[in-house]
C-alpha cells in the first residue's frame, strides 16, 4: 500500500494503552529492516568467485537407480558456467535452473570429461555421488567445453600439487612422527574432493573432512537466503497489521487529542492574561519577571507541543485519507467486477437463446429435406409412370 511507504519508523506516543504498542510496532519494525540490511551485506559479501566461461546446454544426471538411464534435470538449456575461488585456488562447475543448483561439481585431477556424441559429453563427480550429462546445440560447444575443462582440471592439478609442497615445506618433526593423527591442510582438494584424492602422509585414523563453507556454495545456499528473506518479509507484515492496529487507535483518538488541544489553547489565553495581570498588579518588578519568564517558557514548550501534536494529526489525516482512497478503489473494482458477472450472465443466456435458435433452424432444415426428399421420391414415380406411358403410345402408334 502507498501509504506504508512514506511510513517513518518514528514512536507514535497515544494515551493509555495504545503508546506501548505503538512504540513496540515501531522498533519491531525497525529491527526487521536491520536484520534484512544485515542478510543483504552478508549475501553480497560472500560472492567470492567469478564466472570464467559460461555457456548454455540441457543438463543430465544418471539415475541413481539403475545407473543406466539419464535422468533430464532442466526443462530447457540453461546456463552452464565454470566458476574460479581465487581465496581457496578452486575451479567448479555450476549451473542453475532458477534458484536451484542443479549442477555444483568441484573440478579435481583426477575427473575426466567424456564426449560420447557429436553434441553429448559427460563426467563423474564421486564427490557427489553422480554422473553429470549436457546436451549441446552443436559440437564447436561441446569441444569448446571440453577445452575449458581439460584446462582447468590441469589447472587444479598445479594447485594441488603446490598446495602439497607448501604442507611439506611447513610440516615440522613433530608433525611428520604424528602425521597418522593430523588433519591435511585446507585446500581444495581437501574441502570439494573424494576419498581417493587425500595426501600420500594421511592414514585411516584421520579426521573426516570438513564440509563446504557457506562462502564456498553462493548458488547452492541462495534457496537458504530466501527463506530468511521470506521469514524477514512475514516478520514484516506482522509488524505491518501491529501499525495498522496502532493507526486506527490513533484514529480513535484523534478525538481526545484535538479535546486536548482545545484545552491547551485555553490554558495558554489564561497563562497570557494572567501574565497580563501579573504585570499590572504587581509592584515587584524582580519578581514579576522571573515569573513571566518561567510563563514564557511555558507558553513556549506548550505552543511546540501543540505544534507537534498538529503534525501527528496532519500525518494521520493524510493516512486516513488514503486508506480511504484504497477503500474506494477497491469498492469500485468491486463494482466493476459485479458488473462484468452481470454482464456476462448476459451473455450467456444471449449465447443459450442463440444455441437454441441455431438448434431449431437446424431442425427446420433436416424436415425440409426430408419432405423434399419425399416430393423427389414421387416426382421420380411420376416420371417413370409418364415414361412408360410415352413408350406404350409408341408402341400403339407403330402397330396401327
Amino acid at each position: 500500500m502507498h501509504w506504508r511507504k512514506k511510513w517513518r519508523p518514528t514512536p507514535v506516543f497515544l494515551p493509555g494503552e495504545s503508546q506501548g504498542r505503538g512504540r513496540a510496532a515501531v522498533y519491531g519494525i525497525a529491527q526487521s529492516r536491520t536484520r534484512l540490511k544485515r542478510l543483504s551485506s552478508s549475501s553480497s559479501s560472500s560472492s567470492r568467485e567469478q564466472p570464467i566461461f559460461s555457456t548454455r546446454a540441457h543438463v543430465f544426471q544418471i539415475d541413481p537407480n539403475t545407473k543406466k538411464n539419464w535422468v533430464p534435470t532442466s526443462k530447457h538449456a540453461v546456463t552452464v558456467s565454470y566458476f574460479y575461488d581465487s581465496t581457496r585456488n578452486v575451479y567448479r562447475i555450476i549451473s542453475l535452473d532458477g534458484s536451484k543448483a542443479i549442477i555444483n561439481s568441484t573440478i579435481t585431477p583426477n575427473m575426466t570429461f567424456t564426449k560420447t556424441s557429436q553434441k553429448f559429453g559427460q563426467w563423474a563427480d564421486s564427490r557427489a555421488n553422480t554422473v553429470y550429462g549436457l546436451g549441446f546445440s552443436s559440437e564447436h560447444h561441446l569441444s569448446k567445453f571440453a577445452e575449458k575443462f581439460q584446462e582447468f582440471k590441469e589447472a587444479a592439478r598445479l594447485a594441488k600439487e603446490k598446495s602439497q609442497e607448501k604442507m611439506e615445506l611447513t610440516s615440522t618433526p613433530s608433525q611428520e612422527s604424528a602425521g597418522g593423527d593430523l588433519q591435511s591442510p585446507l585446500t581444495p582438494e581437501s574441502i570439494n574432493g573424494t576419498d581417493d584424492e587425500r595426501a600420500p602422509d594421511m592414514t585411516q585414523n584421520s579426521e573426516p573432512r570438513p564440509e563446504p563453507t557457506q562462502n564456498a556454495l553462493p548458488f547452492s545456499h541462495s534457496s537458504a537466503i530466501s527463506k530468511h528473506w521470506e521469514a524477514e518479509l512475514a516478520t514484516l507484515k506482522g509488524n505491518n497489521a501491529k501499525l495498522t492496529a496502532a493507526l486506527l487507535e490513533s484514529t480513535a483518538n484523534v478525538k481526545q487529542w484535538k479535546q486536548q488541544l482545545a484545552a491547551y489553547q485555553e490554558e495558554a489565553e489564561r497563562l497570557h492574561k494572567r501574565v497580563t495581570e501579573l504585570e499590572c498588579v504587581s509592584s515587584q518588578a524582580n519578581a514579576v519577571h522571573t515569573h513571566k519568564t518561567e510563563l514564557n517558557q511555558t507558553i513556549q514548550e506548550l505552543e511546540e507541543t501543540l505544534k507537534v501534536k498538529e503534525e501527528e494529526i496532519e500525518r494521520l489525516k493524510q493516512e486516513i485519507d488514503n486508506a480511504r482512497e484504497l477503500q474506494e478503489q477497491r469498492d469500485s473494482l468491486t463494482q466493476k467486477l459485479q458488473e462484468v458477472e452481470i454482464r456476462n450472465k448476459d451473455l450467456e443466456g444471449q449465447l443459450s437463446d442463440l444455441e437454441q435458435r441455431l438448434e431449431k433452424s437446424q431442425n427446420e432444415q433436416e424436415a425440409f429435406r426430408n419432405n423434399l426428399k419425399t416430393l423427389l421420391e414421387i416426382l421420380d414415380g411420376k416420371i417413370f409412370e409418364l415414361t412408360e406411358l410415352r413408350d406404350n403410345l409408341a408402341k400403339l402408334l407403330e402397330r396401327s
